[in-house]
């Protein structure tokens, strides 16, 4: 197995906050958020700039560690 290192974002993310009891499908959601109760309010439901179909949800914390909103 490879070491996992470091590395810096380049592009700009784009992501919106998720909104409680709304449908998720075509969203990935990985089994570690699901088992820490995701999707939940202040998750963000990130998406790929080039291909707007390929969705995934970005837990509360991980975005507040990670990431600010451009203004």
């Amino acid at each position: 197995m490879s070491k996992f290192t470091k590395h810096r974002r380049k592009q700009i993310s784009e992501l919106r906050p998720y909104v409680k009891g709304e449908k998720l499908t075509g969203v990935s959601i990985s089994d570690a958020d699901k088992k820490n109760g995701s999707p939940k309010i202040g998750d963000m439901i990130a998406r790929n700039p080039k291909n707007h179909n390929d969705k995934w949800l970005v837990a509360k914390k991980y975005y507040k560690d990670n990431f600010e909103e451009l203004k």
